[in-house]
């Protein structure tokens, strides 16, 4: 069985999620973290600036990293490199309450896909959340 998720799963994750943590959403409109925590919260997702700068995006108060988010979250989305996110993945395997690690396009540790899915957690890699929603729930 692969340590990714099937299409069912990235479908349930995107209608049940309610927290997005999103690693390396910084306040600039130009990049593409910017867009798509934009296109989560117009649907109804709250999310989570996650960013060394800790800043304020989309009016949401922002963490410096995953481990200082003081309440609950369910997606650690990550826009990294790819050689900076096995990282991200274990800070949020770290956490109990991150249910699904998602990474970006582009975005590929296939031994951090095997770490969160041998830790029961949904790992979604190479996928972006705004192209899935249309594709997957209309």
């Amino acid at each position: 069985m692969s340590a990714v998720a099937d299409e069912d799963a990235i479908r349930r994750v995107l209608k049940e999620a309610r927290v997005w943590a999103i690693v390396g959403l910084g306040d600039n409109p130009q990049r593409p973290a910017y867009s798509v925590a934009r296109f989560l919260q117009e649907r109804g997702k709250r999310i989570v600036p996650v960013h060394p700068r800790a800043a304020t995006v989309h009016g949401e108060q922002g963490y410096a990293s995953l481990a200082e988010v003081p309440f609950d979250v369910d997606v650690a989305d990550v826009f990294r490199r790819s050689e900076d996110a096995g990282a991200v993945a274990d800070e949020a395997l770290a956490r109990s309450d991150i249910s699904t690690v998602w990474f970006q396009l582009g975005v590929v540790d296939p031994d951090a896909a095997e770490r969160v899915g041998a830790a029961g957690r949904t790992m979604v890699m190479d996928r972006c959340p705004a192209i899935e929603w249309p594709r997957l729930l209309g």
